[in-house]
């Protein structure tokens, strides 16, 4: 049986994204090397207070359960679960979701986005990078091909806030299936995403990442950068790039050593009654801790919620059970996060989005679970700047197929981009054989949400 997700373990990493004493892991670059790379990806008048959070649904919610239930269905379709009304009329959630439910003039469900597919690595990938992945027995199945969302958002945005990380992942990138794909691909290692590696929800929290070496203390790191920074000088004589470099190790120390992200992920100096809001769970904390991070200057922030591969069969949740523990702290975590991103005047500014890869099968199975499903299923986004309180797309009575309105993954990160002032089809990068690939090559901001 899967462990509950509540009290998530730490897990090792083997990706270090971001800094130990001024250092990446990733490629051998230094911290140094990853602030130029993002300056190198300025754009100038960019929009520079946007951003994202993206709930990562790894495994796949149940589209009946959560934000398409299909009440009128014969039982083998409608699931263990009612349905009740939100505070749109004609508008209904799967009856785990009250929270949300009285919310929903605040939040819109796309209910129709497809794909077609099964094979959770191959879309894992589609819905993290927008396009199709590998299949799960290729011998690359592990290979990313395009850049993740949050990656290609670090390389064309940015941080809107010096000394912050452009990209960033709570609480960590593991578990959920075939789950791989949250990377920079062809970008290279200087738009990987900060993961923090520690639960927020834990009493001891800490980010690793921002503590130096108990064996190296700040003044041997101040002497170090002064010792690089002089030897730069001597031999820079004057070349400009030489100059701009040492520009970047001095911004690598202020980040190694400056307040500022430390101040961004002291989870301890939010008051007990918000953190008791959020819930006092791993998806609640981790909720909380993005909005921080997106307040403090992070861009783009993936809350990873896992795990909801619910098949009922032997070390699977059946989908009652499944339903029952994850879906309430979810519920929970988002209805707190868009009130206090409302509260805070930062709704108008943000980016909400909760997603899996797919759905789950319309019919139950013999084991009381539901299987993949890729032919409809449903995304919930939320945004004080988009048009809210809107179901959009229609799928048929069982919830089987797209009846009206099929929308693709592309659409999906066409509208994540436009939030953030990009516009997709006009930014490409060569991939590792040099070929310039694009952004987006066919997906359209969801114009129910922007018009």
């Amino acid at each position: 049986m899967n462990a509950p997700l509540l009290s998530l373990t730490r897990a090792p990493s083997t990706r270090r994204a971001f800094l130990q004493a001024g250092a990446l892991g990733i490629g051998g670059l230094s911290l140094a090397d990853l602030l130029k790379l993002r300056a190198e990806a300025a754009i100038p008048g960019r929009p520079r207070d946007t951003s994202v959070i993206l709930l990562w649904l790894s495994g796949g919610p149940g589209h009946m359960e959560t934000w398409d239930p299909k009440p009128e269905a014969p039982k083998e379709y409608r699931g263990p679960f009612g349905a009740i009304s939100t505070n749109v009329p004609g508008i209904q959630f799967g009856e785990l979701l009250p929270e949300q439910a009285q919310l929903m003039d605040k939040l819109a469900v796309i209910r129709t986005v497809n794909h077609g597919t099964v094979d959770h690595t191959k879309v894992n990938h589609w819905m993290l990078t927008a396009y199709e992945g590998p299949a799960f027995n290729a011998p690359d199945n592990r290979q990313q091909r395009r850049p993740a969302l949050g990656s290609a958002v670090a390389r064309v945005r940015g941080p809107n806030h010096p000394g912050m990380p452009a990209y960033a992942a709570v609480p960590h990138l593991k578990g959920g299936t075939d789950n791989h794909f949250h990377y920079a691909a062809y970008l290279g290692g200087g738009y990987t995403p900060f993961i923090t590696n520690s639960d927020p929800n834990e009493a001891n929290f800490s980010v690793r990442n921002l503590t130096l070496p108990g064996d190296l203390p700040l003044e041997r790191i101040a002497n170090r950068r002064e010792l690089v920074a002089n030897l730069d000088r001597a031999r820079a004589a004057g070349e400009d790039k030489l100059q701009d470099l040492d520009k970047h190790q001095q911004a690598a120390f202020d980040l190694l050593t400056g307040p500022q992200a430390k101040k961004a992920f002291d989870i301890s100096s939010e008051p007990a009654a918000l953190r008791d809001r959020y819930g006092r769970h791993t998806f609640g904390q981790s909720a909380l801790l993005a909005r921080r991070l997106v307040e403090h200057g992070v861009t783009f922030v993936t809350v990873n919620c896992v795990p909801w591969d619910h098949h009922g069969s032997p070390g699977q949740y059946k989908t009652e059970e499944g339903a029952k523990l994850l879906i309430p702290p979810l519920d929970r975590a988002i209805a707190a996060l868009v009130t206090d991103l409302v509260d805070r005047g930062l709704y108008e500014k943000t980016l909400v989005v909760a997603m899996g890869e797919f759905g789950r099968t319309p019919r139950m199975n013999k084991d009381a679970g539901r299987d993949h499903w890729g032919n409809t299923f449903s995304v919930l986004m939320g945004c004080g700047s988009m048009k809210m309180g809107q179901a959009i797309g229609r799928s048929s009575p069982r919830g089987e197929q797209v009846a009206d309105r099929p929308l693709d993954p592309q659409d999906v990160a066409a509208t994540i981009y436009h939030h953030l002032g990009i516009n997709a089809h006009s930014h490409s990068f060569p991939d590792h054989q040099g070929r310039p690939l694009a952004l987006l090559d066919k997906g359209q901001p969801i114009r129910e949400l922007i018009s």
